[in-house]
């Protein structure tokens, strides 16, 4: 996963969902997106693996005013909180497995 960690905190007020008690992978998706499809297996498979990690998806078109608060430009795009819900990685795009399990090292 490359890109650039994002400014901010995110809490689960503001996804609408708990955030995990290590680390927290957070999905922007849209309805038709088919690489968002093998990114929610992706992400799951790991927050499966990984005790503490969550997965949340949202649904950017549902969630316009976050998507703008947040600069998400495209989907999928990939957020990876810290327990504190500090972004620490970000990244556009279908994700691979190895990526996303280094990027939580990072928020671990």
């Amino acid at each position: 996963m490359d890109g650039q960690a994002g400014a901010g905190r995110l809490d689960a007020a503001r996804l609408g969902a708990e955030l995990g008690e290590r680390a927290t992978l957070v999905q922007f998706s849209t309805a038709f997106c088919q690489p968002c499809r093998a990114t929610r297996r992706t992400l799951a498979e790991v927050a499966g693996m990984v005790e503490g990690v969550a997965h949340v998806e949202i649904d950017a078109e549902a969630r316009l005013a976050l998507v703008r608060a947040l600069g998400i430009t495209r989907t999928p795009t990939v957020l990876v909180l810290d327990a504190g819900g500090r972004i620490v990685r970000r990244a556009e795009g279908q994700p691979r497995t190895v990526d996303v399990v280094a990027a939580l090292g990072r928020a671990i």
